[in-house]
């Protein structure tokens, strides 16, 4: 069975890029009829906080990506401990004591002599003796993986076949000297424990992806079919990272971003096909396929969420608003007719209050100086409310005919004296909806 997973960490909220990662791996999972599990992976024990894990479950469950189970990599460290000691039965894990500034050295040494700053394995040939004395000195020992310096190759879902030289890479740390199970070691035990058998992520784990296959066989497992997305950019190709704490996921909720239009562009977003709306994740897995995806950065614009949150809302039917129309006090004699007349001219569903507003309180009247003393002579012609769909066009019909006003000349005053807007609604339609005319003092 297609068994796939995102696994975030609850250090924070998830924003655009982590949505991209776990909608491809869910919509892997819906089409295949397979499992999406959601993996806290809360190792960090003074980062991780559970207000986060909550806002991510939420975020989740407003999109509709709804996980088959929840999996917290905080509740398996004896897990991990079983497994970091078969690896270090295998010789596959060696405990090393370098300081962050004598590695820092090592690496500028290598660099200047035109070498890759690889970690150079002192700690692997060190005698018990030797380790005695770093500790007896104050040193904590951690722990790397000892990699096969062999080609490391899989064809990738997006990037096509990739080739690693191990070689190239220093052996990844897998235990902090505090005894912190790091990601590397912690996704890799799960994803063999849980028969993980696809993994979408950012291109910016490939390199991870390479050691953690040696891991994962160093485990006894099988490594996962990997793919790897491009990374997001601004929309004129400019970094994006540093923004993506300001495009969370609970944000654009608050902003009244429909979860449907953010769906619909991160699934085709960077990809041969269009963006367009579809109001379904059975029709988003449907046209899912990886093979769609290029590997080249993906400029990613919020404003475009809204056209799309347009197109969505203006095509609800009245059943999907209606509570939410009697929440704003609308009559039920006139909800329909309040919908059908602003649902045409909002993005957000948050806009309906400013519409009922309008139509309650009154507007603030927009007058011209020049058509003051017209829209004054207007308004004496106009009788109070209630109003009826007739009321505009026999209103407009006698002041017509007492000013010898036309045309837009005529209209276009009018409009903006009622509802404080040059645009809106067809002005018949508005006008049984008006409670109140400010304009007529």
């Amino acid at each position: 069975m297609t068994i796939t997973r995102f696994a975030p960490s609850p250090t924070g909220h998830i924003h655009v890029g982590n949505l991209r990662t776990a909608l491809f791996n869910y919509l892997i999972a819906r089409k295949a009829g397979g499992s999406f599990i959601l993996r806290l992976d809360d190792t960090d024990r003074e980062r991780s906080k559970e207000e986060y894990a909550d806002g991510i479950k939420r975020d989740l469950d407003w999109l509709g990506l709804h996980w088959d189970r929840v999996e917290r990599q905080s509740l398996r460290l004896d897990r991990y401990a079983e497994a970091a000691d078969g690896l270090r039965g295998a010789g596959r894990l060696y405990e090393v004591f370098e300081t962050p500034t004598e590695l820092d050295l090592k690496r500028k040494k290598q660099l200047n002599m035109g070498r890759p700053p690889v970690y150079d394995r002192t700690g692997l040939n060190l005698s018990e003796a030797e380790k005695q004395k770093l500790r007896a000195e104050g040193r904590e020992g951690y722990w790397r993986f000892r990699l096969d310096h062999e080609r490391i190759e899989w064809t990738d879902g997006i990037l096509g076949d990739i080739s690693i030289d191990a070689a190239s890479v220093s052996d990844p740390v897998l235990i902090r000297a505090d005894g912190q199970v790091l990601y590397t070691f912690a996704s890799s035990v799960d994803d063999t424990d849980m028969g993980v058998t696809d993994i979408v992520r950012g291109a910016d784990h490939v390199t991870n992806t390479a050691t953690q296959i040696q891991i994962i066989r160093a485990l006894g497992g099988t490594p996962p079919a990997f793919a790897h997305h491009s990374l997001l950019t601004g929309a004129k190709g400019e970094e994006l990272s540093k923004r993506l704490g300001a495009l969370s996921i609970r944000d654009l909720r608050e902003a009244g971003v429909a979860p449907e239009a953010l769906l619909s562009m991160m699934a085709h977003l960077g990809s041969s096909q269009p963006v367009a709306l579809k109001t379904s994740l059975d029709e988003l897995a449907a046209g899912f396929d990886l093979s769609h995806f290029g590997a080249s950065p993906t400029k990613f614009d919020a404003e475009d969420l809204w056209p799309l949150t347009r197109e969505l809302n203006q095509s609800l039917p009245f059943e999907a608003v209606r509570d939410r129309i009697a929440a704003l006090g609308v009559p039920a004699d006139l909800a329909e007719r309040f919908w059908r007349v602003a649902s045409q001219n909002i993005t957000r569903l948050e806009d309906l209050a400013d519409w009922w507003r309008i139509f309650h309180d009154g507007a603030e009247p927009q007058i011209d100086p020049e058509d003051a003393a017209f829209v004054a002579e207007a308004l004496r012609l106009l009788p109070p409310p209630p109003y009826t769909d007739a009321t505009w066009g026999e209103w407009t019909a006698e002041v017509k005919a007492q000013t010898g006003r036309k045309g837009k000349g005529l209209f276009m005053p009018l409009r903006k004296a009622l509802t404080g807007q040059a645009h809106g609604p067809d002005m018949s339609e508005v006008m049984p909806l008006l409670q109140v005319v400010r304009a007529r003092g």
